[in-house]
């Protein structure tokens, strides 16, 4: 790095002032419709890491773009406060976790500041905060009173390392880990406060196929995890067999159990059902255990419900068929779990992988009752089971009155015809259990009477605030003994609060409301204003909050909007999930001590090379490697532009308005028109490439000549806005060395139109042009040209490509000598028409032969500059007849004097 030239430090810190001085990024609250723009707020955990950078990075640039396209813009920045890490971080600091956050967020705020990130602070949230909190929990009062809070004793996971109950969305992996700790989840019975989001499973998973503007893997994440299933329940009498049974006594009764109802989405097959399975931890299977110790040791010390196969014990037992009134055997098995469907099932092996994998390990039959569709007139073929199940649709067999119709029909009938059969519908989302027992996080707002019951606290009370710290095992709160003690609102008796404290998932289901309003004390936002300028219009974090937070903020917004005027039902109309910032292939983590330090490259490089770095090395939502060697070469290509705008502002070039200054002109329209539409679709890195390149030919345009003023200075003035939303400190100071007035931040984006297609077909003639010449010099070791001729090929030639390409005559060489000026030119035409016919697939229209010539005379000067030789660009009218048999649309002949 060169100590003169780009002082990175000083500039970004005299731009960071000025930006603040003038309030550049405060949206004010009378503007209309503002683009909402916005980054996952973070949790303030010490100091920003490159995820954070690259976050943030990309919401800014985007902000920024969209500022300089004339938007009233929201940018705002907040904190993810309360949470667990605070808590173990106090204890092992022997401090308090509202200390230890604020700390952090001081940190970290002064951290993004020199990263020039334009927030609008004046809007910044923290959630640990009263003002903040309260509305949760009067969010959460009028949940109850929308009976969408329900409190009752669950299963509930727990992590015996966090002391806590986790949702099922924090349980991550085949293994079951806790999503903060990795320690393996237990199961607990707990009596628990639970948002009742299955309310809004259709209108979550319906309202997917709307949401356009977001990534499909997230999408189908979400429909994977509400994981809706049509089919029907059917019961099934289970009862003991006729014989003796472990545990009891010789010849005794057999037991009834009753109907036991299964869900099934394949009811066509019930005839094939050869067995009954029950969930370890269902009634029956509990029931049994008690009596039988093969059953006992199975569910408690073998069943593996994420092992590779599927493992059971026979119970004695058997369920009646209701189609068939077979009596098949009963399995405990572990593939079958409690909470899908109704943790008992009708096992067809035939037609299931699981009951198939079961039913060949136990010897168990796997009958056939659908098969395949048959032709037309034919008899159904009964399909080969024994290695696979035939899982498809298709045209029932053995199944009696049934055999004959299509699966869908059979369905139906079934489901009609069966005695205690109905349609159903089931659900893999489970209501959302946010009770944890921590101190670090909203109070829920109930006490508890001995008379009453749990009651809400009244409006007038809120917030519940937190005690003081209380560093102990357990949950805290239960410690707090004055704070517990209160009086009940409804009666005025002795009561006692309630000690759980919310999910920190229910702070940010709504946190992108708050900005909007966030010092208002009367209600948790503006609704007039919520309604002016949501839905957030652009959403900026990692995929794995797909199935958390993006589905938690969907059912908030859903309920706010029905129960509070809200007049929208999404709350982020477009999602960007950006890639993670890697070393060597791997993801950054203290743990794996392959951190890199973004105060580290801020301090060394500076914050825009950082950021040009990270934005330019590869699309948002790609994953990729940081490289040292990357981020020195950013610097060194800032340092280069800034060399150039200041020898412009300093002497004033006074070259011609020539061809090659129209060529610079059209590669300004060209940059300017594709890197605006680059921006527009957020791959930065495109826009990005396009402005580098720009600068490349602005360089080599004053290196080969004197330039014209104008242009040039149009060029570099492209190029620093062009650069301004992703490197803004230097942008700055190029705009005011040109000689511009205000900031670069509140300038206008520079604009061209162009044909896109013939800009890319323009630019590929020259790159080619100039690739073969070089392959030349090299296969012919010319060291030292004399002259170059570039020879544009006849004008047959482009007729005859256009005709290989609408055309879809399978005789292409005779469909163009049916044209005679094309069959005039004999044997050339000929072995043209035979070259088409190979590369007819990948044949694409060129420029016309007059666009080629000028597109190749106006760019000679680069061919000129690098092979330092006279280049002469020729019509084939005027060739010679030997070059021209070589010449080709798009590819034109090269002759190389020596």
């Amino acid at each position: 790095m060169s100590d003169a030239g780009y002082d990175h430090a000083t500039v970004e810190r005299r731009w960071q002032e000025a930006w603040d001085e003038a309030d550049v990024y405060r949206t004010p609250d009378d503007v209309e419709d503002p683009t909402y723009v916005l980054g996952m707020y973070p949790y303030p955990s010490g100091k920003l890491h490159m995820g954070h950078v690259r976050n943030y990075t990309i919401t800014d640039a985007y902000a920024r773009f969209r500022r300089m396209q004339g938007d009233d813009v929201l940018h705002p920045m907040g904190w993810d406060a309360f949470g667990l890490p605070a808590e173990n971080a106090a204890k092992e600091r022997d401090t308090n976790p509202r200390d230890w956050t604020f700390d952090c967020i001081e940190t970290m705020t002064d951290q993004m500041e020199s990263m020039g990130f334009g927030y609008d602070w004046d809007r910044e949230i923290t959630t640990c905060t009263p003002d903040y909190y309260q509305w949760n929990q009067w969010l959460f009062s009028r949940f109850y009173e929308e009976d969408l809070v329900e409190r009752r004793d669950a299963e509930v996971n727990w992590c015996p390392h966090c002391e806590t109950v986790l949702a099922d969305e924090q349980v991550e992996g085949e293994a079951e880990l806790c999503w903060r700790c990795d320690t393996p989840v237990e199961q607990r019975e707990l009596e628990q406060w639970f948002l009742r989001i299955t309310e809004y499973a259709d209108d979550l998973l319906e309202a997917i196929d709307d949401l356009e503007g977001w990534p499909n893997s997230v999408r189908q994440m979400q429909r994977n995890w509400i994981g809706r299933q049509y089919g029907a329940e059917v019961d099934f009498e289970v009862s003991e067999a006729p014989r003796a049974s472990s545990g009891r006594g010789e010849g005794s009764e057999p037991r009834e159990y009753g109907p036991v109802t299964a869900f099934t989405t394949r009811i066509d097959t019930i005839h094939g059902a050869t067995f009954f399975a029950l969930a370890p931890d269902h009634p029956i299977s509990e029931e049994l255990a008690e009596e039988d110790e093969e059953i006992r040791r199975f569910i408690e010390e073998e069943a593996d419900p994420d092992g590779d196969e599927p493992n059971g014990v026979e119970t004695g037992l058997t369920a009646t068929n209701p189609a068939t009134g077979e009596e098949i055997p009963v399995y405990v098995a572990d593939f079958v779990l409690s909470d899908v469907g109704t943790g008992a099932l009708m096992a067809v092996p035939a037609h299931d992988e699981r009951d198939h994998a079961f039913a060949e390990k136990n010897g168990i039959e796997i009958r056939p009752v659908v098969a395949p569709d048959p032709d037309d007139g034919e008899e159904p073929t009964v399909p080969d089971v024994e290695d696979e199940a035939f899982t498809e649709d298709g045209v029932l067999i053995d199944s009696g009155e049934y055999s004959g119709l299509e699966s869908e029909s059979a369905r139906e009938r079934l489901t009609a015809d069966i005695e205690g059969a109905a349609e159903a519908t089931q659900y893999q989302l489970r209501d959302w259990g946010i009770s944890r027992q921590r101190y670090w996080g909203t109070p829920i707002p109930v006490v508890h009477c001995d008379d009453c019951g749990p009651v809400m606290v009244p409006e007038a009370d809120l917030p519940v605030e937190l005690p003081e710290f209380i560093n102990t095992t357990g949950n805290p709160l239960d410690a707090a003994e004055e704070w517990k003690q209160t009086t009940c609102p409804d009666c005025g008796g002795e009561a006692t609060r309630e000690t759980d404290t919310m999910d920190t998932f229910v702070d940010s289901s709504w946190y992108f409301l708050r900005y909007v309003s966030p010092d208002l004390e009367d209600a948790p936002f503006d609704l007039e204003r919520a309604n002016d300028w949501m839905p957030v219009d652009q959403y900026v974090g990692g995929i794995e909050h797909a199935v958390m937070h993006l589905l938690y903020s969907r059912f908030f917004t859903k309920v706010l909007a029905d129960h509070e005027g809200l007049d929208h039902r999404e709350p982020f109309t477009n999602l960007l999930a950006q890639g993670m910032v890697q070393l060597e292939g791997e993801k950054m983590s203290k743990s794996k001590g392959n951190v890199v330090s973004p105060q580290r490259i801020v301090e060394e490089y500076g914050a825009d090379t950082a950021r040009l770095f990270m934005m330019q090395a590869a699309q948002p939502e790609r994953d990729f490697d940081w490289s040292e060697e990357g981020v020195q070469s950013t610097y060194a290509f800032l340092e280069r532009l800034q060399g150039m705008v200041e020898e412009y502002a300093a002497e004033t070039p006074d070259g011609d308005d020539d061809a090659i200054a129209s060529y610079v002109d059209a590669e300004i329209d060209a940059t300017v028109a594709i890197a605006t539409a680059e921006y527009d679709d957020l791959t930065f890195n495109k826009a990005l490439r396009e402005t580098q390149d720009l600068v490349r030919t602005l360089r080599q345009y004053v290196d080969y000549t004197e330039p014209h003023a104008e242009t040039y200075e149009r060029g570099l003035s492209a190029v620093v806005r062009l650069l301004a939303p992703v490197a803004p400190h230097i942008a700055e100071e190029l705009h005011e060395t040109l000689g511009d007035d205000g900031f670069v931040a509140e300038a206008e984006w520079p604009t061209a139109e162009i044909d896109r297609d013939r800009v890319e077909k323009r630019r590929q003639l020259v790159e080619n042009t100039r690739e073969d010449i070089r392959d030349i010099v090299e296969v012919a070791g010319i060291e030292d040209p004399t002259g170059i001729e570039v020879v544009v090929a006849p004008d047959w030639k482009y007729d005859a490509l256009e005709i290989a390409i609408e055309s879809d005559a399978d005789n292409l060489i005779g469909e163009l000598m049916s044209e005679s000026h094309i069959r005039e030119q004999g044997d050339a035409a000929a072995d043209y028409g035979q070259d088409l016919q190979v590369e007819r697939e990948a044949l694409s229209m060129t420029l016309g032969p007059d666009e080629e010539h000028a597109a190749l005379e106006s760019a000679a000067w680069l061919i000129e500059r690098e092979f330092d030789a006279p280049v002469d660009v020729v019509h084939a009218v005027d060739a010679d007849e030997g070059t021209l048999a070589n010449a080709e649309p798009g590819r034109p002949a090269i002759e190389i004097d020596d």
